[in-house]
């Protein structure tokens, strides 16, 4: 295997922290990382056994950003708003903290002369369609999230034609599993551990989308990574199926130590504005590349809701 000098911006975050878990067994690694979601507990054996080293700094200080960069192989960006409804409050969030982030990690990146970016993308670029999407589907997202990550796109496809970079762009689907920092189950779990008898679900349950482990996540970029060799990859990564939020509540309830808590839905077809309620990725690239997720979305789920229900209630009886 060679060996790679790695630098992840947003490294110490939910599928960052993930990520450095296998990037350190193939060279040394640099985390960039403000800790203002990612937290260096999840970072902090690599950094004691120094495996991995942490530069404290904001994406959206392009200087820094130059400095820390010098001398690695390939560029690694998951940094990104980590919450799309955020993004309804604070307009700007989305276009700070997703699309110029990200110019100026491929700004620095030019400066630098560092050639290789991988990218975490999403399937929010697809826009609002129930019908499986493939790399090669055009769409307009609904979200000021999913539009930053299309923002991101064009400018990583811009900068690979001007500058000689090389990218690979995934479209994740919604990665789920321990140390996450967001999204519906770690929700679920913690409005039931403030309010034990009832579980409050946006919408009216039905909506429907393709969960990944993040283990799955992790393994599925590196893959591409050493397989996918042109000068742009764009790849979907998700199971081909999907899970409802009902199973989603209803499998956090059962982990929770309040087995006996009711279901309330809020009503209407989608969670929030901007929000998708029925999605599907068809992972035809990966599949042809010779790799495919390990676990289907409910599998991944009822994975991902086991080790966050340990992360919420701890030692309490479930």
């Amino acid at each position: 295997m060679t060996v790679l000098r790695s630098f992840v911006v947003g490294g110490a975050g939910f599928i960052g922290s993930h990520l450095l878990d296998r990037l350190v067994d193939r060279g040394p690694v640099t985390v960039f990382d403000n800790l203002s979601v990612g937290k260096r507990a999840f970072i902090a054996d690599h950094l004691d056994a120094g495996r991995a080293a942490l530069v404290e700094g904001d994406a959206l200080d392009l200087e820094a950003l130059c400095s820390a960069l010098r001398d690695h192989d390939v560029v690694f960006h998951l940094a990104a708003n980590p919450e799309a409804r955020w993004g309804l409050e604070r307009t700007r969030l989305d276009l700070e903290q997703g699309t110029i982030a990200t110019y100026n990690v491929l700004e620095a990146m030019r400066r630098t002369e560092t050639q290789q970016l991988v990218f975490s993308s999403s399937g929010t670029v697809y826009g609002d369609t129930p019908e499986p999407r493939t790399e090669e589907d055009l769409g307009l997202p609904i979200s000021l999230y999913g539009a930053s990550k299309l923002a991101g796109e064009a400018l990583i496809s811009a900068f690979g034609d001007c500058f000689g970079l090389q990218a690979w762009i995934y479209r994740f689907g919604n990665v789920v599993g321990a140390r996450g920092t967001h999204g519906a189950a770690l929700d679920f779990l913690r409005k039931l551990s403030k309010s034990p008898t009832e579980l409050e679900v946006l919408g009216d349950g039905r909506q429907a989308k393709p969960y990944l482990h993040v283990k799955d996540c992790v393994a599925g970029m590196l893959f591409g990574l050493d397989h996918s060799t042109g000068p742009l990859s764009i790849l979907n990564l998700a199971p081909p199926d999907g899970s409802t939020v009902t199973r989603i509540a209803e499998l956090c309830v059962a982990a929770s130590p309040y087995p006996d808590a009711t279901i309330r839905y809020t009503g209407g077809d989608r969670g929030w504005p901007g929000d998708v309620p029925r999605s599907r990725m068809v992972p035809d690239r990966m599949s042809a590349l010779g790799w495919s997720v390990s676990r289907t979305s409910d599998e991944a789920v009822g994975l991902a809701i086991t080790e966050l229900a340990a992360e919420v209630f701890g030692d309490q009886e479930r």
